[in-house]
């Protein structure tokens, strides 16, 4: 009789835990991997904004309103250089149509540096200093998306709305993870009344459609709060209607397993409900609900941003996403100035950047399958 030798990768495929072949099995989906480098590098300029953007978000470049992107260039008279620059914007006022119209000046260029010294800030709230990620020598601007009607640096803007938009996917989403397994949970296991009217609720909340739903509760909101009571309200609305999906999972899940051998053993051993259910059953199936929770997020970003882009959510001076695209809905702003549609091509980024990140990890969640 011959004996089989297994490869060592067959030999860590069949010790392998859980977590190490869903980490197998998600490096393999080369779209996920990609994807999630994208979210890792928008959430980092996000977490350090006020270094990456060369200005101050609300400030004003006078003589600069509604100017466009400029390009940055490698090469001019002398060649092809290594250190990037960018022209001199020039303007005038058309004094038949009061419109401003700019033209590049290719005789003066302004090199760019890194790490270079420019408006004072706060990082975190915590640390002073002027040091930005990139900027022009003296006398120079650098306006990669453009500026808005003030004239304020759209990427700047930009980069710190994706501070506000981008947290509230997370926050509300944690929330929402909080509910969902807490209700979807009980839900499944205790089933009887209690599952009854845990489900009419649920169908209650999702028979609503969520954006008139959304302006109901975001109208409700007294026009005098602080920036900072807005966000933590529209958060948590966010949160209140978008956990019915995760509970609906939860319960499901629950319902499948409250059953099995090791649920049996813990009950017997006296182990009490809500333990079962936090230790032992929730963590069986804890792939599937990062799976899902990787899917709800975009869907948290799409709400934030409707919300603000309809003047019922995060209103000015808070910067984000949605309110940078609420200057996109004069049609005649947008024919003079298009570049103010790029908030709403970082959120299309975002959310299809999630929806690959998601679909690689619901694939990763069963690695036997594979």
């Amino acid at each position: 009789m011959t004996s089989i030798k297994k490869t060592d990768q067959e030999k860590e495929f069949e010790f392998a835990s859980q977590w190490q072949l869903i980490w197998r099995s998600f490096r393999q989906h080369r779209a996920a991997m990609i994807c999630g480098i994208i979210i890792g590098v928008m959430y980092l300029s996000a977490i350090f904004a006020p270094f990456v953007a060369p200005y101050d978000p609300q400030y004003r470049h006078r003589g600069f309103v509604y100017a466009p992107p400029q390009r940055v260039h490698f090469s001019g008279d002398a060649g092809f250089s290594i250190r990037p620059h960018v022209y001199r914007l020039t303007s005038e006022l058309d004094m038949d149509t009061f419109e401003r119209r700019y033209a590049v000046d290719t005789d003066v260029s302004y090199p760019l540096y890194f790490l270079v010294r420019g408006q004072p800030y706060k990082l975190w709230g915590l640390f002073r200093t002027d040091i930005r990620l990139f900027g022009t020598s003296e006398g120079g601007h650098v306006f990669l998306f453009g500026t808005d009607g003030l004239g304020r640096d759209l990427f700047t803007r930009v980069i710190h709305g994706g501070t506000i938009s981008m947290s509230i996917g997370l926050v509300g989403v944690f929330f929402s993870f909080v509910f969902g397994l807490m209700f979807g949970g009980v839900s499944g296991y205790f089933g009887g009344k209690v599952d009854e009217a845990i489900q009419r609720m649920i169908e209650i909340l999702r028979s609503f459609p969520r954006i008139p739903l959304w302006m109901a509760f975001s109208a409700a909101l007294p026009g005098d709060w602080s920036p900072i009571r807005i966000y933590f309200s529209i958060t948590l609305i966010l949160s209140l209607v978008g956990w019915t999906e995760l509970a609906r999972v939860t319960r499901g899940k629950v319902l499948s397993l409250k059953n099995e051998d090791f649920v049996m053993a813990a009950r017997i051993s006296g182990t009490s409900e809500f333990v079962i259910i936090a230790r032992h059953l929730i963590p069986s199936f804890i792939s599937h609900i990062i799976a899902a929770i990787t899917l709800a997020i975009p869907q948290m970003i799409l709400a934030e941003t409707a919300l603000s882009f309809l003047g019922v959510g995060l209103r000015p001076p808070v910067v984000s996403w949605g309110v940078l695209l609420q200057t996109a809905q004069n049609v005649h702003t947008v024919a003079m100035a298009p570049w103010l549609m790029i908030p709403g091509v970082f959120v299309i980024i975002y959310v299809m950047a999630f929806n690959f990140l998601g679909d690689g990890f619901r694939d990763a969640a069963d690695p036997y399958a594979n």
